[in-house]
């Protein structure tokens, strides 16, 4: 199935002319809406020749291993970042090796502690080991500069990321970021079922995007992530910045990506808002809208460099 969704992504017929709010993040920008179409270019890609990626492991003393798949190629390099319990080989990912591919430009893609192919037990996982698990990809395998996507908790891990590491994240991207995302949701909740949670040590929460139909959340895993909540202040990132979220997610709000814009000290943001898109944003116009983010800021950190 990973490589027929492959393939599909690398037949499109590129097309900037979706419909897609923007919205601009600056000094006296305010929360102005632009509405209007990408502008029309030609590409810079196209389908390339097939390069398979092995899968490779990132040895770490007293921490699990790391399964990554990596491509090597023209800096800047792209790092995705999964969402909860996501794996490397979720569509979006796919979709951006298959860009990275055809513009000869680095890429990692990689499971977090716990999830899929690397070492660890899931139920001891938390924030901060999954921060830590970002850093080690970004300290021990990247090389140059960064541009990170963060999809939904990989949104909220970006930004720590590039607090920690501005010396090599040049960008990020986040779609439907959730930053402090299961920290928030809990403190919406009644407070007896608060006190529920918290007495039988696990939060269920029902979920269409899970195979067993609910997410089983240690209580201890909410405590461990209120240490890495961000909103509450300035978020100390300066590089560009671009999160797209749609307007259909049920499961984190869009108004997150416009809190994050709001928070950063970057003046360079933008909110890229998809009126009918899910949590996900894997749909074929959700995917071009992604790649052709990253292709943007390729292009501007490029003409910074040079």
């Amino acid at each position: 199935m990973a490589v027929a969704r492959m393939a599909t992504v690398a037949a499109w017929v590129p097309c900037r002319s979706w419909g897609w709010a923007a919205v601009p993040f600056g000094p006296h920008c305010g929360f102005n809406t632009l509405l209007a179409p990408m502008p029309q270019r030609a590409p810079r890609w196209l389908p390339a020749c097939r390069q398979k990626t092995s899968l490779s492991f990132l040895n770490r003393p007293d921490l699990p291993k790391l399964a990554y798949k990596r491509l090597k190629g023209k800096s800047p390099g792209i790092i995705f970042i999964p969402g909860y319990i996501s794996n490397m080989n979720g569509t979006k990912a796919l979709a951006i090796e298959e860009f990275c591919k055809s513009l000869g430009h680095a890429y990692i893609r990689f499971d977090y502690s716990g999830v899929g192919s690397s070492d660890g037990n899931l139920e001891e996982s938390t924030v901060g080991k999954w921060r830590k698990d970002v850093l080690s990809i970004i300290d021990d395998l990247a090389e140059g500069p960064q541009i990170l996507v963060g999809s939904s908790l990989g949104g909220w891990l970006m930004l720590h990321a590039a607090i920690a590491r501005p010396e090599k994240v040049m960008a990020l991207i986040g779609v439907a970021t959730a930053a402090d995302g299961f920290v928030t949701q809990f403190n919406q909740l009644p407070v007896e079922v608060k006190k529920e949670v918290e007495m039988k040590g696990v939060w269920s929460i029902p979920s269409k995007y899970h195979e067993e139909g609910v997410f089983h959340i240690q209580y201890s895993f909410i405590k461990e992530a209120e240490h890495h909540c961000l909103l509450h202040s300035p978020i100390p990132v300066n590089c560009p910045i671009r999160l797209l979220h749609g307007m259909k997610d049920d499961v984190i709000p869009w108004h997150t990506s416009m809190q994050v814009a709001d928070r950063v000290l970057s003046t360079d943001v933008d909110v890229i808002l998809r009126k009918h898109s899910d949590h996900r944003m894997k749909e074929k116009a959700d995917i071009q809208l992604l790649v052709y983010t990253i292709d943007d800021l390729i292009d501007k950190l490029s003409t910074i460099v040079n």
